[in-house]
């Protein structure tokens, strides 16, 4: 629950705030988003399971991220940030798409 609504205030924040990224950070902002929304519902599928920490998912959040950006970053420093950008997202959005299935057999007891 803590999950989705720090999801809907950060979402409502951006829209207000319009926020600008700086040049050398953009290649990075949606990678670092995917990592973010992979720990937001994995958040949820753990509390759904009964077993959600706050301090797992903060950590587990923090570092979806800066691992995730890492990645691109040593993959833009090799020559092949695309390719590694495009690592990232399908890793991550399996598991998005895996917790939200998840969540999915939570609500409708399937």
């Amino acid at each position: 629950m803590i999950a989705a609504l720090g999801l809907l205030v950060g979402i409502i924040a951006g829209l207000l705030l319009k926020p600008d990224v700086p040049l050398g950070l953009e290649p990075y902002l949606p990678i670092a988003v995917v990592a973010a929304l992979d720990a937001v519902f994995g958040g949820m599928r753990a509390f759904l399971d009964g077993i959600f920490d706050d301090k797992v998912f903060v950590v587990s959040f923090l570092s979806n991220v800066v691992i995730a950006a890492a990645i691109v970053y040593l993959g833009d420093q090799l020559g092949v940030g695309a390719q590694l950008s495009t690592g990232v997202i399908v890793v991550l959005g399996i598991r998005i798409f895996s917790n939200v299935a998840a969540i999915r057999r939570h609500i409708f007891h399937a």
